[in-house]
């Protein structure tokens, strides 16, 4: 403040005061009017303001304290002047140097700027810069997530025809709704290098989504590819934002709603499901095939191995029946009534070895003999078993094993005879 105003200021209210020129003293001295001195009341406010002027005067080289109506007696010491104003400056520039310290919170960061112009970024902490107007600053949070969204606002239901409506490869509309999380990673980027921040970004988003959805098929978007139409929107928004210098790292696209529009919604619904029944149908015909033709398949193999198997038997036993007749020729050959009676007499026994009931006619009358066999065997097998120690013998029309003597006596025939060895074989083999 200006010497000269605040003599002024001085004066005036000591022209105002009734005992303005007085000692100072004398007042402290006199008693009011009721018998009271003043130290025994409220403080007097004039009294208070005169003290002030009087040490002002002082500190600023009046040593007249003031007195005289018209300030004659002021004489100015340049000293004591000199001292009060650098005082009082220096108290300025304290104060003026102090008004350059800043806090910065944890997850955040501080642009200063000299002049206007970005200078240098502060960590989080307690930091100092030069006051205003050299330096100032402006915080940044560089931790928050920041989200903008596309084709919506707020609420799905909120919708942006502008933004969400767009183009497929196959010439379809689809309508999608999606969100963008980026941080930041440069500060002084994000405040200088764009002029809108959040509209700048909004616009990379559906510029890129375009982008994608314009190189993808309807059906790809709508179903398998959402996950994969995210990732590249991501990694183009990326690549826009590093160009345009914009200090964002995107972390998250999220598709809210991917639909076909409101206008064809039903006709689409009707669509699907017909394509849904068609791949129904046809996996469920696909299964089908998958179950018949491999049992199809297997019959033929069966049936083919049968094939194989009857032929390979058939044209066995027919080279051992042609061997056998071949053999037998030969022996007929030699002796023709002996293998006639022989070939007989194998015949029948292998006839009545099958043969439960024999029926005889008798050459000498017309009477027709019936042996029952089966009742016979059975008869004596009861007699059998009635006897203790006997083992029961095998039912009727089982064959009967033959004992260890009929083997041996067997044995030693064939030994005899080749040519009855090889009919019983054949004979076997006819048998089973």
């Amino acid at each position: 403040m200006p010497f000269s105003l605040i003599k002024k200021i001085g004066l005036k209210f000591s022209l105002n005061d009734p005992r303005w020129g007085r000692d100072s003293q004398d007042n402290g001295q006199q008693q009011n009017n009721d018998g009271k001195r003043p130290g025994d009341g409220p403080p007097d406010l004039d009294q208070l303001w005169r003290d002030f002027n009087q040490r002002l005067n002082r500190l600023f080289g009046n040593k007249g304290g003031g007195r005289g109506g018209d300030g004659g007696g002021f004489t100015p010491d340049m000293k004591g002047a000199g001292i009060g104003i650098g005082l009082v400056s220096a108290i300025i520039a304290f104060l003026w140097l102090v008004s350059g310290f800043f806090i910065v919170q944890e997850g955040q960061t501080a642009v200063v700027l000299t002049f206007g112009k970005y200078s240098h970024t502060t960590p989080a902490g307690f930091n100092w810069r030069w006051p205003y107007p050299i330096q100032s600053h402006e915080i940044v949070n560089v931790s928050q997530v920041r989200t903008v969204e596309v084709g919506y606002r707020s609420s799905i239901k909120n919708k942006q025809p502008n933004e969400s409506l767009m183009l497929t490869d196959d010439e379809n509309i689809i309508d999608i709704q999606f969100a963008v999380q980026y941080r930041l990673k440069d500060a002084s980027q994000w405040l200088f290098n764009n002029r809108d921040q959040e509209e700048m970004v909004r616009q990379v988003a559906e510029t890129s989504i375009r982008e994608i959805v314009g190189r993808s098929k309807m059906d790809f978007v709508l179903y398998e590819g959402r996950e994969k139409v995210a990732l590249d929107v991501s990694q183009r928004m990326q690549q826009i934002l590093d160009l345009y210098n914009s200090g964002v790292m995107i972390t998250n696209v999220t598709m809210q709603a991917v639909q076909p529009p409101e206008q064809v919604q039903a006709a689409f619904d009707d669509a699907v499901k017909a394509g849904q029944d068609r791949e129904r149908q046809k996996n469920e015909g696909q299964a089908y095939a998958n179950d018949v033709i491999p049992r199809a398949r297997g019959a033929a193999s069966r049936l083919m191995q049968e094939a194989e198997a009857y032929r390979a038997r058939v044209v066995a036993a027919a080279d051992g029946d042609a061997s056998r007749f071949k053999q037998i020729l030969v022996e007929y050959e030699k002796a023709p009534a002996v293998t006639r009676d022989r070939i007989y007499l194998d015949t029948m026994q292998q006839i009545f070895a099958n043969t439960t009931k024999v029926m005889v006619d008798a050459r000498t009358g017309n009477q027709l003999l019936y042996l029952p066999l089966d009742k016979l065997i059975s008869q004596a097998a009861a007699a059998d078993a009635a006897r203790p120690g006997t083992v029961t013998p095998a039912p009727a029309g089982s064959p009967v094993p033959p004992t260890a003597d009929q083997l041996r006596a067997q044995e030693a025939e064939r030994q005899r005879d080749p040519r009855m060895r090889d009919g019983r074989e054949s004979r076997d083999r006819e048998t089973r």
